[in-house]
């Protein structure tokens, strides 16, 4: 039709799909000028198609279609200033949070090349002098079971999402001294995800600078046993006294790998 385009027109000139130009027909926020009543072909106006651009570059922006919709009905200069402050401050906390996403991945893939280096010396004692931290803690409920661990532990990083906590993508468990005397290796009584100290959030545990005695535990959770032996006939036959529960901090687990065989746990005491 004269001077009117053809929606496949307006699909083309202004690469946007067809299916995206019904929708906006649907929902009331882009019409066409005329649409032929016996085919129902949609046709728009060249006026229409700066209206259209208006769109597209709050969208590519961040508003919603909702939002370009009610903005859209009667705007303004000044109702443009406020719109635009107001999505640049929305802009301004996605760009700290992604901020805080980067050095998460940065975080997690260190530990995973540190875990892939000791892989093949994971049976080896160590003292490390371990730096001031925290950690987000959950309880686990009864009876301590691994199927409780890990509904823990999911039950940690749902509330840590939903609070925008700034945890590290690494998971942890805190089984008391007296269970690993009792042999109850994997009866955690605790979960625990490390956490930056930015706020004061409710859970949130200080693991303070001190001498820990550390080794690695590389396979399945189940096995873990052998490894606590190892760290205690080190403890002994060094005349060292633990003064704390056992920390695991998860470095390889189901998070990176599909392979039970993989997972690599750092335990640690305080002496």
């Amino acid at each position: 039709m004269k001077n009117l385009f053809s929606i496949g027109e307006v699909s083309k000139q202004q690469n946007i799909s067809r299916q995206a130009l019904i929708f906006y027909d649907k929902i009331g926020l882009f019409c066409p000028v005329y649409t032929n009543p016996n085919n129902g072909y949609r046709y728009y106006s060249a006026n229409q198609l700066d209206y259209l651009d208006t769109i597209c570059i709050m969208k590519k922006i961040g508003f919603s279609l909702e939002e370009i919709k009610m903005h859209m009905k009667s705007y303004t200069i000044d109702n443009s200033i406020f719109a635009l402050r107001k999505q640049l401050t929305a802009i301004e906390r996605q760009i700290e949070e992604l901020q805080m996403i980067k050095s998460r991945v940065e975080h997690r893939c260190s530990e995973l090349e540190h875990a892939v280096s000791i892989r093949e010396n994971s049976d080896i004692v160590t003292i490390e002098n371990m730096k001031k931290q925290y950690i987000l803690v959950h309880k686990v409920s009864t009876p301590y079971s691994l199927e409780q661990v890990s509904i823990a532990t999911k039950e940690c990083f749902v509330r840590s999402f939903k609070e925008r906590l700034p945890i590290f993508f690494q998971s942890g468990a805190i089984v008391p001294y007296e269970y690993i005397q009792q042999k109850r290796y994997t009866e955690a009584s605790f979960v625990f995800l490390p956490i930056e100290k930015t706020c004061d959030a409710e859970g949130v545990m200080e693991l303070p600078a001190g001498r820990c005695v550390c080794t690695y535990h590389t396979g399945d959770y189940l096995s873990i046993g052998s490894s606590y032996e190892r760290i205690l006939s080190y403890c002994k036959k060094n005349n060292l006294s633990i003064l704390s529960d056992s920390y695991e901090f998860a470095i390889n687990d189901y998070l990176s790998t599909g392979d039970e065989n993989e997972y690599i746990t750092k335990i640690l005491f305080y002496i």
